[in-house]
Formats: C-alpha cells, structure tokens, sequence
C-alpha cells in the first residue's frame, strides 16, 4: 500500500502555477492496479515521480509499504556515461536481483541490439523507454508506476510489453498512466482522477474515463 498524507506540490506562481497536489490525503491499495487519469499538464508524471521517491513534495509524507519501482519511462534513473548493460547491472544491485539474470533478460526484452551496449546518451528517448521498461519487468516490485512506457515502439512491441505487465500484475499492483483507453481498461480495475491539486478515486474504472472525458470537453 502507498499512502499520501497532507500531500502538496506546485510549480510557478499565478496564472502560470501548477498546482499538483492540494494537502491530498489518500491510499493505493496493494493489489490494485489504478489507471490514474487527469488533463495534460495537471501533474500525473510529477505523482508518479513523488511517489518513487525522485521528486520531493514540498509538504506531507508518502509512505510507502513494500517495494516500488521508478517511473517506467523516467529517464533520470539512468547514468548517461554508463551503457544500457552497466546500467541495468548497477540497478541489479541496488535493488538485490541476480545481474547477470537481469543483464540477459533486458537483452532479449529491450532488442536494443549492439545499442545495448553503447553509453545511454546516446540513445533516443524511445530506446531510453524500453530500457526503463525492460529492467522494471526484470525486477519484481510490489506496485509498478507505468507512464505511457507501452505507447513506445511498433504494434508487435507494444503488445509484447503489455502482455508482460499483464503478467506481472498477476501478482503486483500498479499505478498507470496513459492515454490509450484501450490500455487502460486491459490493465486497470479502477481509477483516481487528479484535477486541480485533488486526488479523487473512482473504484468503477469506466465511470472515471466517461467523467475524464465528459472534463476535456468542458
């Protein structure tokens, strides 16, 4: 489980703030996978980041029960001199998994290629994702956070890592965002909805996506 208590975050001043979170109190509950939805800019990727712990709030705590992974598709978990396999090694041992495991497993998952083994500056930001991505599924964590990592890639890549996560949500929670509703009804059972500074739940998932919908054509 992760808890928000008295969260609050925000960028700027005046008309061209953003309020991320507003004193938001609330919980993810373990097992669930929540499809957090809201409008472009309103701050899901920044959540995302907070809650992995690279970003800080600027009030309130997050605990966090069990293990959770970064955002799948931040790229500041990376090290840009170091290569895709040094990278994925080093993550091994911070997080306890077999590196030579891993190392293999990224390999086959990511089809970087001799890229793989090239610095991760030099990669573009779609290769950058299938990085993330790949070393996230490598590593069993409690709760995924999953930010639009399965938009990457052709057709038969996006199937093969939605697939994957479908897999490991078999036995772990997560918290998703993307725009592809077709993703998000594979993968979720519910929703949060984040608007101006509020974190609303929703535990019927389609009733959250026609609310969503219903605000971006307000």
């Amino acid at each position: 489980m992760i808890e928000l208590v008295n969260l609050s975050k925000s960028f700027g001043r005046g008309k061209a703030g953003v309020v991320v979170a507003q004193n938001v109190t609330a919980q993810f509950q373990f097992g669930r996978s929540i499809a957090l939805l809201g409008r472009n800019g309103a701050g899901k990727s920044t959540l995302l980041q907070m809650i992995s712990g690279t970003q800080s709030p600027d009030q309130g705590r997050i605990i966090r029960h069990g293990t959770v992974s970064w955002p799948v598709g931040f790229a500041g978990s990376f090290h840009g001199e170091l290569t895709g396999a040094q990278n994925t090694r080093f993550l091994a041992r911070v997080y306890g998994a077999d590196t030579h495991e891993l190392q293999q497993f990224v390999d086959d998952f990511a089809e970087l290629g001799a890229q793989f083994h090239k610095p991760y500056r030099t990669y573009s930001s779609g290769m950058r994702s299938r990085l993330a991505f790949g070393i996230s599924m490598g590593i069993a964590f409690d709760t995924y956070l999953i930010d639009e990592v399965t938009s990457v890639g052709d057709a038969a890549f996006r199937e093969k890592s939605t697939a994957l996560l479908e897999e490991r949500l078999r036995t772990s929670g997560a918290i998703v965002v993307s725009h592809g509703k077709r993703v998000l009804r594979r993968l979720c059972d519910c929703a949060a909805i984040l608007e101006r500074g509020s974190l609303t739940f929703y535990d019927d998932l389609e009733e959250a996506i026609a609310l969503h919908e219903k605000r971006l054509l307000s």
